[in-house]
């Protein structure tokens, strides 16, 4: 059969790297069975199978929320059918560069909390930690199983302009989307049955399992079977649906903080309708501020009074710790090369897209000078909100930049533009090439463990660089093949 003109033809992949197509739009090593195969498809066929996902996607209640002026907005997840292919030898590399990143993060948090000896040896500022609203002096001194402060994290990954990985930023606090990569993988085996007869792709659907066996390896008591359980701020959150999603997956209870009490013995209770029930581990998808009422935000109705005594008493565990969020800023991401050097005594696996801090009075020197050739980012922002990417803002969006830099330094760093790599997409018309970047997740407890792939997020418009969901960002299935 002829190759259909439904964007192939005119697909340009000559001014980024293409995960799936050379310059010359010849299919890459790994993608010389997809491409023939998705090149023969019509147009209708391809839209039948668009819509056959739109439509598994409404049936199977896949959503999330977007917070804007208008107010709570929920819609279904922005899913683009063609699967983005990753070799498992690649893979492999990846992994052990994110294990080893997890290990010096976690090494880095426990020692804040405790000797401080990277603050003693001048590898970091200390006052870029200490005056971190994500620094909690109520965990000083604490020491959970194993060392280990974020034991959920999911690390964005991009690729340049000649396909090589880089960490663009860790999230250590309480990181989503991991519900979305395993739904994606459903939704594809639905809409391309077919396609997974030609590739050896590694599974995703161990996830709960490995997820449960971790929070398992945290209990304070020696328990063939730990209570565990999901606290969630409630149904309102824009990751409702995933925390739904998780806590069947494994089996487990999900709790609101008014489902749990701490008694006078300093243990965490739940309230059944057949009575209490101890809880031994807490999968916790509620911010530090409104985890305790008693020691953080007085106001907070989401939480458990009295849950951080029980804590720092040991009668249960958290993950991700309190106090976590310490790593989990774009500052001290520029400082993760020399924790892994410093801690683990070895050489970065994967390197860090360079970063200019802001409060560095040489950095901030460039970065003004650069303003139109630089991303300039908030420290303490996600979901890709404040952030001003200098060669595609007006001169008066860059004035505006450069005075906030001027009047909070600390709170701003930049970074080069990436070329980010591409991957086709279909978005209903034709085919077509966009941005994307990578989130795999990374689980630490007693020992660790990488998913295959990860979330991928695609940007869905043209030229676009943002891939966010919360700000028109798409995804798609990740596969990493054998």
């Amino acid at each position: 059969m002829s190759v259909q003109d439904n964007g192939w033809i005119s697909y340009s992949s000559q001014h980024f790297y293409d995960e799936l197509l050379t310059a010359r739009r010849q299919p890459r090593r790994i993608a010389r069975k997809l491409i023939p195969y998705l090149q023969r498809l019509s147009l209708d066929d391809l839209n039948a199978r668009h819509k056959s996902a739109e439509l598994a996607i409404r049936e199977m209640g896949i959503s999330f929320t977007v917070y804007s002026e208008a107010g709570e907005i929920d819609r279904a997840w922005p899913f683009d059918i063609i699967p983005r292919i990753i070799h498992e030898k690649n893979w492999r590399e990846v992994s052990r560069g994110l294990v080893q990143r997890g290990k010096a993060l976690n090494a880095f948090i426990n020692d804040v909390y405790n000797q401080q000896r990277i603050f003693a040896d001048k590898i970091i500022p200390p006052e870029l930690v200490l005056k971190s609203p994500y620094y909690k002096k109520e965990c000083r001194g604490m020491q959970p199983a194993y060392g280990v402060w974020s034991h959920i994290c999911g690390s964005d990954l991009v690729r340049d302009h000649k396909g090589t990985f880089y960490v663009l930023e860790d999230n250590l606090r309480i990181p989503s989307g991991v519900s979305y990569m395993l739904e994606n993988r459903e939704i594809t085996k639905h809409v391309f049955p077919d396609l997974f007869e030609h590739y050896r792709v590694v599974p995703v659907d161990d996830y709960a399992s490995q997820l449960f066996r971790m929070l398992a390896s945290l209990s304070p008591r020696q328990r063939k079977h730990p209570c565990i359980v999901v606290l969630t701020p409630g149904i309102y959150n824009s990751a409702y649906f995933e925390h739904v999603f998780l806590a069947k997956s494994m089996g487990t209870k999900l709790v609101e903080g008014r489902d749990l009490f701490v008694d006078t013995d300093d243990c965490v209770y739940m309230r059944t309708v057949d009575g209490l029930e101890r809880i031994d581990v807490i999968y916790r998808r509620v911010d530090d501020d409104c985890l305790d009422p008693k020691v953080f935000n007085k106001e907070s109705l989401l939480g458990v009074p009295g849950l951080i005594r029980s804590w720092r008493q040991n009668k249960v565990a958290i993950a991700n710790a309190p106090g976590c969020g310490v790593a989990d800023s774009k500052a001290v991401y520029a400082y993760v090369p020399d924790m892994i050097r410093y801690y683990l005594k070895q050489k970065p696996i994967i390197d860090n897209v360079k970063t200019y801090l802001c409060s560095d009075p040489t950095d901030r020197d460039y970065v003004l000078d650069h303003i139109d050739q630089l991303v300039i980012k908030p420290v303490y922002s996600s979901g890709g909100y404040g952030i001003t990417v200098g060669p595609h803002v007006s001169r008066a969006q860059r004035t505006r930049c450069a005075k906030s830099i001027g009047r909070d330094p600390r709170g701003y760093i930049a970074q080069p533009m990436i070329a980010l790599s591409t991957a086709p997409i279909f978005d209903g018309r034709k085919v077509a090439p966009r941005h994307l970047d990578l989130r795999p997740f990374i689980l630490q407890g007693k020992s660790s463990w990488v998913t295959a792939g990860g979330l991928t997020r695609v940007a869905m418009k043209e030229n676009s660089l943002v891939v966010n969901s919360s700000q028109g960002g798409g995804s798609k299935d990740t596969w990493v093949i054998r």
